[in-house]
């Protein structure tokens, strides 16, 4: 497995697995599929209502906890240096855990929704950053930033988020922000990396997996870590779960990276993270 390493030196799998609608026996099942096909990163959060499933199925995997890197989140309706450490020592009991790997605001407040949403982020973010400090969050981060939304937060921040994990997939991969990050040594990671389902029925993608003798899904996963991005591909089924793992042993060319990057807009979840929680 490839890691990235992080603008604070800690180190995470590029490759990870996503939980979003995994609940209940079948979500345990899958996270302990993930775990025994070499998956270590495990991505959830709060409002996925599973963080305790999640937890469950790390401690029956036998691995030792040094040995797997959990991430989760702190919801959009959650913000403010009070509730955002209430409801992180909420995440940590559900996971029953003593500490988190990586801990991402789900969300940024905006215009729309707070009276001062630069003010808004900056606290919320200053307790992760305490929460930090005291060892109970080895990274913090952000998810759905745009550049306006980071920008605010470094006029106050002591600590530079190290990751923002946002929509990427072919046909909406927010290439200015991608850039915008990397630039601050921003890690980014993706989130809906098949775009919802979109890329399945794509003739370009289609005609690229053939020619690797690989899926679709896989050429999209590739894709995306030949970008140097996270990804965390979802699933309950064992077959698929082992298949989003088999991506390091082919490459596209460069030729066909721009292809995949010149796709139209497809799988656009119309989620916008200045005016939510309205959708396009």
């Amino acid at each position: 497995m490839r890691n990235l390493i992080l603008n604070d030196g800690n180190k995470i799998p590029i490759v990870g697995f996503g939980t979003y609608k995994s609940k209940d026996h079948e979500g345990m099942e899958s996270v302990l599929s993930a775990i025994s096909n070499g998956y270590s990163l495990i991505d959830t959060a709060a409002i996925y209502g599973n963080e305790e499933i999640v937890g469950k199925g790390i401690k029956a995997s036998g691995v030792l906890r040094k040995d797997i890197f959990i991430a989760t989140k702190l919801w959009r309706e959650s913000l403010g240096y009070n509730s955002t450490k209430i409801e992180f020592k909420k995440s940590l009991n559900r996971l029953d855990l003593d500490y988190i790997d990586l801990y991402l605001i789900h969300w940024p407040a905006n215009v729309k929704n707070y009276a001062n949403w630069q003010k808004t982020n900056s606290d919320t973010w200053r307790a992760m950053e305490e929460l930090q400090a005291e060892g109970k969050i080895k990274s913090i981060g952000v998810s759905n930033f745009f550049q306006e939304h980071l920008e605010a937060l470094f006029q106050t921040s002591k600590v530079i988020p190290a990751i923002n994990q946002i929509e990427f997939h072919p046909g909406y991969w927010q290439q200015e922000l991608v850039e915008f990050c990397k630039r601050q040594n921003i890690v980014v990671e993706s989130w809906s990396p098949l775009a919802r389902g979109k890329v399945f029925g794509n003739e370009v993608l289609k005609a690229i997996a053939n020619k690797h003798n690989r899926s679709v899904s896989q050429v999209c996963l590739r894709w995306i870590i030949q970008h140097d991005v996270i990804v965390i591909p979802k699933s309950t089924s064992p077959r698929r779960i082992q298949e989003n793992m088999n991506l390091f042993d082919f490459e596209l060319s460069s030729a066909e990276i721009e292809l995949i990057n010149d796709l139209p807009e497809m799988g656009f979840s119309g989620e916008l993270p200045n005016i939510w929680p309205d959708r396009i």
